[in-house]
């Protein structure tokens, strides 16, 4: 008997949204319906390491930046750029609507995304903020800033892919998840063995459905 999708799949996931993964399977209604689930779990595994770069990166750089500039509310006198600047009144118009009416810094840290604190590391900032402080975020790094830069942004936009639901299968996944352990490794090599203990990814990569043949 032929495989059916169940009916719920047109109403909940939309057609378009199957598509992908038709085309990705060259039409096999059974495959695309495993690589779909498959998609959902890789999307799940990866949550554990973006989380610990996400948040090892911001707290490394709050951390400097409060030792550089005195404050801990570093950004009121950091030479930001305007769309920085913009990211950060967002944050606090954010934290207002969600009624924290008085944020802490560390609040404001922890409403600021992932873009904003890789967007530091860039060009625009070498003089004020990499060369003086960040670069001690990353104490086993020894590239230039450019490369790190350009590693930290692929990141973001993956990380942005999985919160936006969108399809990974298509990527070289253990490749993205041999950069996450690098640049955690430049940051702590600690962690990189902690989070080994619990890390799903290699599990899951392991159990990738076929691909579709040509």
């Amino acid at each position: 008997m032929a495989f059916k999708l169940p009916d719920w799949v047109a109403r909940l996931l939309s057609v378009p949204r199957f598509s992908a993964y038709l085309d990705a399977t060259n039409g096999d209604v059974e495959r695309a319906w495993e690589l779909y689930r498959w998609n959902v779990e890789a999307s799940e595994a990866f949550y554990g390491p973006l989380h610990c770069i996400e948040v090892g990166l911001r707290n490394a750089e709050h951390r400097l930046l409060k030792e550089r500039y005195g404050q801990p509310d570093w950004w009121n006198i950091a030479p930001l750029t305007k769309h920085d600047a913009c990211r950060v009144d967002k944050a606090y118009a954010d934290l207002d609507r969600k009624g924290v009416s008085s944020p802490t810094p560390d609040d404001v840290v922890a409403e600021l995304g992932f873009g904003f604190w890789v967007s530091l590391l860039n060009r625009t900032y070498d003089r004020h903020l990499w060369v003086p402080a960040l670069h001690r975020a990353f104490p086993h790094y020894h590239g230039r800033r450019k490369s790190l830069h350009d590693a930290l942004l692929a990141m973001v936009l993956f990380r942005n892919r999985i919160m936006h639901h969108e399809p990974i299968h298509h990527r070289d996944l253990a490749a993205d998840h041999r950069k996450i352990y690098r640049l955690l490794s430049y940051m702590e090599p600690a962690i990189t063995s902690w989070l080994r203990d619990f890390d799903r990814v290699p599990d899951v990569l392991d159990r990738r459905p076929h691909r579709g043949r040509r």
